[in-house]
């Protein structure tokens, strides 16, 4: 049989320990309160001055082409009734009907469709204008920086969750089967049906568009970059569809060291490792090997995967096109010839 002694604790010790008083107690919540009051405040902010701009979508179901419709979000962005949404919310479909905030429903076209980042455009066809809120750069954020996802999960209607973001410079693949590069991961709540809806900064800035989770995680949510929606808006109001350029490499943005960005002299925060190369893609042509660090392309600097996206257009197609990168301890200049995606 075991016998267990309690040992009191010593007198000169018991001596120092007081408990806190109501008094003490009260002051520390009042202490707080300010704390709490600015974040409150920060969100209530938000929420009122994006909530109106974020929209219910509904896609009709269609036999005829496999599709079962459902709905998810969307957010406007210009007065004139352009739309931010997920390509896989649209299924393909070249309409939808829309439920503003104020409840009213209002019918919407598809300008354009891009499975490759998981974005789709459409147009409010009625003639008014509309609340809309206003796209920030993805680029300025920071681990540990507090945002607001608003949507439609799960059928309830202008939901708010919020969180902080997780990590940047995610990459995810998508419908197609393409990297999404510069992906943001988030810890606010998103479940099915706030898809396509806008991760907010406390700014009052869309800062992703809300795409994925990982089923059975706690937590673990992914939005696409605002600077990857602004180029695909771009490109489908000029040519109706996104036309890019592809070099066959997976990218995920990082901080330069500051020993490289010395020694090579480069002026930029941030570069680009090469995270995976596609067989037979002109990557793989051109040498480029993973870990490697892309730091310029076509002549300018990259200071992050939506970058590369963005200087990989179609004026780049079948061109040479150079590549700084640091290999080895040193800081390289080669040549890349990209095809069409």
């Amino acid at each position: 049989m075991f016998d267990l002694t309690l040992t009191p604790v010593a007198d000169d010790v018991a001596d120092d320990v007081t408990e806190p008083s109501s008094d003490d107690a009260s002051a520390h919540l009042v202490d707080e309160a300010p704390l709490l009051d600015a974040y409150s405040r920060a969100v209530v902010g938000v929420v009122e001055a994006l909530g109106p701009a974020v929209v219910r979508v509904a896609v009709a179901p269609d036999a005829t082409r496999q599709r079962r419709g459902g709905t998810g979000s969307g957010v406007i962005i210009t007065p004139d009734g352009l739309v931010l949404t997920n390509s896989h919310v649209m299924q393909g479909a070249s309409a939808a009907q829309l439920t503003l905030a104020d409840t009213r429903t209002v019918e919407a076209r598809t300008l354009g469709d891009d499975p490759d980042t998981d974005l789709a455009l459409l147009r409010i066809t009625d003639n008014a204008t509309f609340p809309a809120a206003r796209l920030g750069d993805s680029k300025t954020l920071r681990c540990g920086q507090v945002v607001v996802a608003i949507g439609n999960p799960l059928g309830f209607e202008s939901t708010v969750t919020t969180g902080v973001v997780s990590a940047l410079g995610r990459s995810l693949r998508g419908q197609g089967g393409r990297l999404i590069d510069d992906v943001i991961q988030t810890d606010a709540a998103l479940n099915p049906g706030n898809s396509g809806g806008p991760l907010v900064s406390s700014r009052g800035e869309v800062i992703g568009i809300n795409t994925a989770i990982i089923a059975g995680a706690q937590g673990i949510c992914f939005a696409v970059s605002s600077n990857t929606a602004a180029y695909v808006v771009s490109q489908i109001i000029r040519h109706g569809r996104v036309r890019r350029a592809f070099i066959g490499i997976a990218g995920q943005t990082v901080p330069l060291a500051r020993h490289l960005a010395l020694a090579f002299r480069l002026d930029q925060p941030r570069a680009v490792v090469i995270a995976g190369i596609e067989p037979g893609s002109p990557a793989e042509r051109a040498g480029l090997k993973t870990g490697m660090i892309v730091v310029g392309l076509a002549g300018e600097k990259v200071r992050g995967a939506d970058d590369i996206v963005r200087l990989l257009n179609a004026e780049r197609i079948g061109i040479e096109t150079p590549l700084a990168v640091i290999t080895g301890g040193e800081l390289r200049s080669m040549t890349i010839v990209p095809t069409e995606r």
